[in-house]
């Protein structure tokens, strides 16, 4: 008899995928990484009366302490960490 071929390992989960989105597509749960350390976003985007600035609050990964504002122009794209199905 013929051997049966072996089972292909199963693969783990992928790590969570770096994408450039712009700002208004921004999620609460969404991770930026700069080089004070990695952010994660507590609210959702708003933006300025005219629309061209987009601004969102961040706090520190495991510092919910320290939290600010960060700000970008609307055109601006924003790499972050997003977990699959999001």
């Amino acid at each position: 008899m013929p051997k049966r071929p072996a089972k292909k390992p199963v693969p783990a989960p992928a790590p969570p995928a770096t994408t450039c989105i712009l700002p208004m597509d921004l999620n609460p749960g969404d991770r930026l990484i700069d080089k004070r350390g990695e952010w994660e976003i507590i609210w959702r985007p708003h933006t300025s009366a005219a629309g061209k600035t987009v601004s969102v609050y961040v706090q520190l990964v495991g510092q919910p302490t320290v939290a600010e504002i960060r700000s970008w122009a609307a055109h601006e794209r924003v790499s972050v960490k997003r977990e699959e199905g999001k």
